[in-house]
C-alpha cells in the first residue's frame, strides 16, 4: 500500500465558515486531510468546499447519501464536479444503490472520488443494533456482510469502527480501505461514540484513514494534536 493511503482526516464539525477558516488558519505547516460533514455543508453550501479546496486540502464530503439509486446517482454526479476526494453513502441502501452511485461520481475524464459505504455508526451497539433496529446477527457479522456487499459493488472501501477493520481486510483484500471514526487519544472521552479506539491501536489493526474530530478541533493546540495522531498513527 502507498504511502498516501493512510492518513488522519481532521473533521471540521463546524457551524460556520469563519470558525472553520479560522481553525484551517491554525495549521501553518501542514495541510491536512479534513472531512467536511452535513452541519458545515448545510451552513454554508458547496462554496466552502471549493474554498478549502483551493487551500490545499484533500476533502473527504462526508453526506452519507442514502435514496433510491437514480437519485443518489445523480446527486453523486453533482457531488463529483466539487473535485472532492472523498466521498460516502450507507451500505443500507443495497447494492443496486450503491452501483447506481459510483456511475454517477465518474467524471468524463475517467477520474472519480473514492466511494466508501457507513456500515453501522460507531455511536450504534449492540443494543441498539438489536432492539432498536431489529437486527438480529452480532455487530461484526452485520458490518461485515455490508463491508462485503460494498466491495461487491465495486465500491474502495468502508466507514467503520476500528474493532472492525481487521475483519474487513480479511474478507474483502488489503487494498479494501478501512476509514475509521470513534478515535480518541488514551486520556480522551469517549463522548457520544461508543466503538472507540486510540490511533496505535487502530494503526496494529491496520485501518487506512483515521477520522478525529473533538480530541483535535478542541484541543488547545490543534496543530501539535494532529501532529500527535499523525505520529501514534504512522510511526512517524
Amino acid at each position: 500500500m502507498k504511502q498516501h493511503d493512510r492518513d488522519v482526516i481532521v473533521a471540521l464539525d463546524f457551524p460556520s465558515r469563519e470558525e472553520t477558516l479560522t481553525f484551517l488558519d491554525r495549521f501553518p505547516e501542514e495541510k491536512p486531510f479534513v472531512k467536511i460533514g452535513m452541519e458545515l455543508f448545510y451552513a454554508e453550501g458547496p462554496d466552502i468546499v471549493r474554498e478549502i479546496k483551493a487551500r490545499g486540502h484533500r476533502i473527504f464530503l462526508d453526506l452519507k447519501l442514502h435514496d433510491i439509486p437514480n437519485t443518489v446517482g445523480r446527486a453523486m454526479a453533482v457531488l463529483s464536479r466539487l473535485d472532492v476526494d472523498m466521498v460516502n453513502l450507507h451500505a443500507a441502501g443495497a447494492s443496486e444503490m450503491m452501483r447506481a452511485a459510483l456511475e454517477g461520481l465518474r467524471r468524463s475524464d475517467g477520474t472519480r472520488p473514492l466511494l466508501i459505504a457507513v456500515t453501522q455508526l460507531t455511536s450504534t451497539d449492540a443494543a441498539a443494533l438489536k432492539n432498536e433496529l431489529l437486527i438480529g446477527t452480532p455487530m461484526a457479522e452485520t458490518v461485515l456482510s455490508y463491508a462485503k456487499n460494498a466491495a461487491a459493488s465495486g465500491l474502495d472501501g468502508v466507514v467503520c469502527s476500528a474493532l472492525e477493520a481487521a475483519g474487513i481486510k480479511a474478507a474483502c483484500g488489503p487494498d479494501f480501505l478501512t476509514v475509521t471514526p470513534g478515535i480518541r487519544f488514551s486520556e480522551g472521552e469517549a463522548g457520544d461514540q461508543k466503538r472507540v479506539m486510540t490511533p496505535e491501536r487502530a494503526a496494529s489493526q491496520g485501518c487506512d484513514y483515521l477520522v478525529m474530530g473533538r480530541p483535535i478541533t478542541r484541543a488547545p493546540d490543534p496543530a501539535a494534536a494532529y501532529r500527535r495522531a499523525i505520529r501514534a498513527f504512522l510511526n512517524r
